[in-house]
């Protein structure tokens, strides 16, 4: 078999067809890629690149309300930044963290409807010099070019309002929720029908919207009907009318909501989180025609012995690549305990035990 380009061997996946291998989409931690700088990886060179990784490229879009960002304190160890979402956070430089966010400039509806109005489509929201200077070699490589979303509960939680602020709100003001989870996404796709109305084609919508955490979700199956279905019946609808495919990340234990999502037409699944309760061999016995994979692989396989992991994929792969479907990543993000070595140990393994 010849060998793919990556959005050759991605559209086989959607397929549920073999390809050439199983394609690897990998995401460390910042602190993992300092690590490997220090064994070796050059500086300047995409990890991707050095690695041979399957090539992807994303079209982001700013539906923020644009309020002023500024870094309010830098030192050696970390920043805080106050963003365009008006969150201010703490962020860790040489450690393997989710920011630590501190404080939210909108905390009520009356703040809502102030940020709201800020959030109106504009050409200046799109990059279009990264568009002119890049999309065509994107196509010319065989990269997987995504629409990347930004909406939804888990954006409003931790970059917008806060976990708190938004858990009450469900409960106390559904309707203020639906509005911004609406208004977050109609700004993504008004600028996103801008770019792909000049030319740019996108071959998936992709957007994050962790909805679970340890073996539990954030709400009620009846509270996620009710709020959040109808945002991403939406944005199904929309990545299907152009003829593209519709691909969420939700961290945690998500396993209620799978049915629903699939009654959508939702079409992939990640990161399909082991620590949290999911089960990627149950997934894909039970959903494995209808949904693509990614993911799966559980990130504390990775603190240990490297060989452990090895012996894992030996079993795990065969199971998950069966009929296509499947594609290649830990449950998260590659930890900074992983060696340069050991990261291309595992990789050199993929290849040659997800080879169809």
């Amino acid at each position: 078999m010849h060998e793919f380009t990556t959005a050759e061997r991605i559209e086989r996946m959607f397929q549920h067809r073999p390809a050439d291998r199983v394609p690897i989409i990998e995401h460390p931690w910042g602190a993992t890629l300092e690590r490997w700088r220090a064994e070796g990886l050059p500086d300047g060179v995409d990890f991707v690149e050095f690695l041979d990784l399957d090539r992807i490229a994303g079209i982001g879009v700013d539906n923020s309300p644009r309020f002023p960002a500024r870094v309010v304190e830098e030192t050696d160890e970390y920043v805080i930044r106050i963003s365009t979402w008006g969150a201010t956070s703490k962020q860790w430089k040489h450690q393997a963290s989710t920011p630590e966010f501190l404080d939210f400039a909108v905390k009520t509806p009356d703040d809502w409807r102030t940020a709201k109005e800020r959030m109106q489509p504009s050409d200046d929201r799109i990059p279009w010099q990264v568009l002119r200077d890049n999309y065509t070699t994107w196509r010319d490589q065989g990269r997987w070019v995504l629409a990347h979303g930004w909406f939804g509960f888990d954006v409003t939680h931790s970059w917008f309002i806060g976990t708190e602020q938004l858990l009450v709100a469900l409960v106390e003001h559904p309707d203020w929720c639906a509005d911004m989870f609406r208004t977050e996404l109609e700004l993504d796709l008004a600028l996103l029908d801008r770019v792909w109305d000049a030319g740019y084609r996108y071959d998936a919508l992709v957007w994050p919207d962790d909805m679970g955490f340890k073996f539990n979700q954030f709400f009620s199956l009846d509270m996620y009907r009710e709020l959040l279905k109808p945002i991403h019946r939406r944005a199904i609808e929309w990545a299907h009318a152009k003829g593209i495919h519709a691909c969420l990340h939700s961290c945690g234990n998500i396993n209620p909501f799978v049915p629903e999502l699939l009654e959508l037409g939702l079409e992939y699944l990640n990161p399909i989180e082991v620590k949290a309760g999911m089960d990627p061999f149950q997934l894909k016995r039970d959903h494995g025609e209808r949904l693509v994979l990614h993911g799966g692989v559980s990130a504390l396989l990775w603190e240990g012995d490297i060989e452990v992991m090895a012996e894992h994929l030996r079993t795990f792969l065969p199971v998950m690549m069966k009929d296509g479907g499947y594609i290649f990543a830990t449950d998260h993000s590659v930890p900074s305990s992983v060696s340069l070595a050991e990261f291309r140990r595992i990789v050199d393994l993929v290849k040659e035990v997800g080879a169809y």
